[in-house]
């Protein structure tokens, strides 16, 4: 965090700084399957992917640079405010929760997706539920709001859970795969997407009531209003045009790489009402 804060004070005026540097960086997430992951060693794809490209094109439009350069950096759920903070990355469309304590240090979109904490774990672990888990190893990701909610749950249940954190959502999985925990409170669609990307996906299962319902949004940098019109003048526009619902199906309902797994997840009806009236309303 130290070393992020090096690069000190950033004007908020993103546009003018882009087109300056003929140059915007965009983050990606390598494990948020299916907004932001990689395939391969470095080829970034996925529905929260596609919204970054439909952006950048109208960032090509308003500052008259057809030829704009696009760099793109890899964040992780710890990072990825510092470096928006800090000037390194100039948007973020992955998997990140818009809530009041983050929009304190960033400005959220037009809310792109509605989830909540839910449980992986082996099929044949017995876990059907968090009363399930008392005395026992429960694995989140560094950073996220799902820590938090499942580190209250824990203590106002007096469930006497043990809470280990990896540093990503692989890491996270990872701790299920081995058995050095015995599930992994995450949303709920990145546990399915983790599931259907996984070495054997029949061995895992999602389990358990949601905890909470919290929006996803992109994140640019504070007090920069004319970034914001311009994010979600895209947003919007594809949600009215009836494009986010097509991105929507080609991720959530249609096969997908690398393996071409269905989530077969429909549109929640929490979606369906922010595509009719297009809201950034933090989670609660």
């Amino acid at each position: 965090m130290l070393a992020l804060g090096l690069v000190g004070p950033v004007g908020a005026q993103t546009l003018k700084k882009v087109a300056d540097a003929n140059k915007i960086t965009v983050a990606y997430r390598e494990a948020s399957v299916p907004f932001s992951y990689l395939i391969g060693s470095s080829k970034a794809v996925g529905f929260s992917v596609e919204l970054t490209e439909a952006i950048v094109e109208d960032v090509r439009k308003a500052t008259k640079k057809p030829n704009l350069e696009v760099g793109y950096m890899a964040v992780t759920s710890q990072n990825r405010i510092p470096l928006m903070a800090n000037g390194t990355i100039d948007l973020e469309c992955g998997s990140t929760t818009n809530n009041s304590t983050r929009a304190k240090d960033v400005t959220f979109s037009t809310n792109i997706f509605y989830t909540g904490t839910r449980l992986l774990t082996k099929t044949d672990s017995g876990i059907k539920n968090y009363a399930d888990l008392a005395n026992k190893v429960v694995a989140s990701t560094t950073g996220t709001t799902n820590a938090q909610v499942i580190r209250k749950y824990n203590a106002d249940k007096k469930l006497d859970m043990q809470l280990v954190l990896g540093k990503d959502h692989d890491d996270s999985l990872l701790l299920v795969e081995t058995d050095r925990a015995k599930a992994f409170a995450m949303d709920d669609i990145l546990l399915f997407g983790l599931r259907a990307n996984s070495k054997n996906p029949a061995a895992l299962e999602v389990v358990g009531e949601s905890l909470q319902v919290e929006p996803y949004a992109c994140f640019l940098r504070k007090d920069d209003p004319e970034f914001k019109t311009l994010v979600d003048g895209t947003i919007n526009r594809m949600m009215k045009s009836g494009e986010f619902a097509k991105l929507y199906d080609k991720w959530f309902t249609q096969p997908i790489p690398p393996k071409g797994m269905n989530l077969g997840l429909p549109m929640s009806e929490e979606l369906k009402s922010n595509l009719k009236a297009p809201s950034d309303q933090p989670a609660m």
